[in-house]
């Protein structure tokens, strides 16, 4: 792979897939609002997510939609789709059928075993890189597949906490089994990774369409709808404006281990906060145009409260604190503005549970106007440098 090569049209497909899995993470999380649900969700939403990082590492080592690799990818995208239908059962088996909980372990550990095959194969004439397969081999999956195999034949708490340890482990295992990854091309991987962050801000955009699908048009629903487009929107600026184009321009001037750090910290630890966040606020925004539209006995006074609006609040301010850490970890330069407009949206949830749901919404909208016209206005000139200087 070339040091400027792009993402593939069949990674692109594989994400498809993924549009749908959050989809369902998001339904997950709906049907069952309390602490507990959400904590399932966020596990589901960790392994999605672990499985779909390890083929942006994948697919900057060999080409994606060339070869054996092609039939690869294609296993994974289909055992994939078996997890997200899954995902239902994934806590709860369902009466008749296969046991749900172990057809959804199953599948994840097919798109983590495709995966290491693949890296086996595109290591075979690299020693430094197949010593560094079998260390990460030798202890993730090892622990991840026993624990949740484990927890797939156990029961809510048991099945929670064995499944949060095998995450947690893969996590950690990951973080100290080395560096002597390879990162070819900073530009392939620096958009798969923003296209997956546009994937799920399109997934909070299909959250406000269900949330108002079958009720009559509206001047509510109008007004609703466009607020929470532009919260997406406004989010979107966030990350692309300058915090994306920042630490990319750091990832392409590293080398060696310092390179695969960036990569490792900035995009596959720290890009998991932003996704949940977006999934949480997707749920929020749901729930908001259910209200908005005036559905399920709800008027437009009625306020949002409880979980839903702890997810439309939280949900942004865990992304943008998350977007915080990642340009941190890359360039050393904390984004005070963002901190700020973070905690003073966790401040203002008191605020907003008094208010009723449509403004609410509008008070999160403006709160992020306030923060993107500051940060364009003030930082105008390092804004342009980062934008269309000559960086790489």
């Amino acid at each position: 792979m070339a040091e400027n090569a792009s993402v593939t049209q069949l990674e692109l497909f594989f994400d498809l897939v993924v549009v749908f899995a959050f989809t369902m993470v998001t339904d997950a999380a709906a049907h069952d609002a309390t602490p507990k649900g959400l904590l399932k969700a966020l596990l589901i939403l960790m392994l999605l997510w672990w499985a779909w990082i390890a083929y942006s590492w994948l697919g900057n080592v060999i080409k994606a939609d060339e070869g054996i690799a092609r039939l690869a990818m294609l296993v994974a995208m289909g055992a994939t789709f078996v997890i997200a239908l899954t995902i239902p059962e994934a806590f709860h088996d369902l009466p008749g059928g296969w046991y749900g909980p172990l057809v959804f372990v199953i599948a994840y550990l097919v798109v983590r075993f495709v995966h290491l095959a693949m890296f086996w194969m595109a290591s075979a004439d690299d020693p430094q890189l197949r010593g560094q397969v079998i260390r990460w081999a030798a202890g993730s999956l090892t622990i991840a597949g026993t624990l949740l195999l484990i927890g797939a034949f156990n029961h809510d708490n048991w099945q929670i906490g064995l499944w949060f340890a095998a995450l947690a482990g893969d996590m950690a295992w990951t973080m100290i089994a080395g560096n002597d990854w390879r990162l070819i091309s900073a530009s392939h991987f620096a958009e798969r990774y923003g296209l997956i962050i546009i994937i799920a801000l399109g997934e909070s955009i299909v959250s406000i369409g269900i949330g108002v699908a079958g009720l009559p048009v509206s001047w509510p629903i109008v007004v609703g709808t466009l607020l929470g487009l532009a919260v997406s929107g406004l989010l979107w600026w966030a990350y692309f404006d300058v915090a994306a184009l920042a630490v990319e321009h750091e990832l392409h001037k590293a080398t060696g281990e310092r390179r695969i750090q960036i990569a490792r910290g900035s995009y596959t630890y720290w890009h998991f906060p932003m996704i949940a966040g977006i999934i949480a606020l997707s749920l929020g925004l749901k729930k908001v145009l259910n209200y908005v539209g005036q559905d399920e006995g709800h008027t437009l006074r009625d306020a949002l409260h409880g979980i839903p609006l702890f997810c439309l609040y939280g949900g942004v301010a865990a992304y943008l604190i998350a977007l915080v850490g990642c340009k941190q970890y890359a360039t050393g330069k904390i984004s005070v503005a963002r901190l700020v407009a973070a905690v003073a949206l966790l401040v203002l949830i008191p605020l907003a549970s008094v208010l009723p749901a449509m403004a609410a919404l509008g008070l999160l909208c403006g709160v992020l106007v306030a923060l993107i016209l500051w940060e364009t206005l003030r930082m105008a000139e390092p804004r342009e440098e980062i934008r269309h200087g000559s960086h790489v």
